[in-house]
């Protein structure tokens, strides 16, 4: 048996609200978030910033419920700042695709919709 890592889940267009130092590190998000996107605590997760391209992997500490924060903390804080624009990607070993659960958020993180994947417009068709 082969196991892939496949998303799971994706917050899109999050807005960073704080970068802590002086924090033991993670990625706090708000638990409302988590819930809608399919999120636990302490899981892995990836953060892309979509204002400098910065990538890094982190684990998730649930925040406040309906407080739309979302906080860099530790070492991650050099990397990724306050005010960027991020993407927090979720994944999970697997034998087969698994459905992914993906929300939207507009500047103050609060839920706009459900995302689907699909192939980008500008993209070639497969056969």
């Amino acid at each position: 048996m082969q196991l892939r890592s496949f998303m799971s889940s994706k917050i899109h267009k999050a807005t960073v609200t704080e970068a802590n130092l002086d924090y033991v590190g993670s990625i706090t998000i708000d638990a409302e978030l988590m819930e809608r996107a399919g999120m636990l605590p302490n899981e892995k997760v990836l953060v892309v910033s979509n204002t400098t391209g910065t990538r890094l992997e982190t684990y998730i500490i649930e925040g406040k419920r309906g407080s739309g924060y979302i906080g860099i903390n530790g070492a991650a804080a050099h990397m990724i700042g306050a005010g960027e624009e991020v993407i927090i990607i979720a994944f999970t070993l697997a034998t087969e695709p698994v459905a992914a659960k993906a929300i939207l958020v507009d500047k103050n993180n609060r839920f706009v919709c459900n995302l689907t994947e699909k192939q980008a417009a500008f993209a070639p068709e497969t056969a």
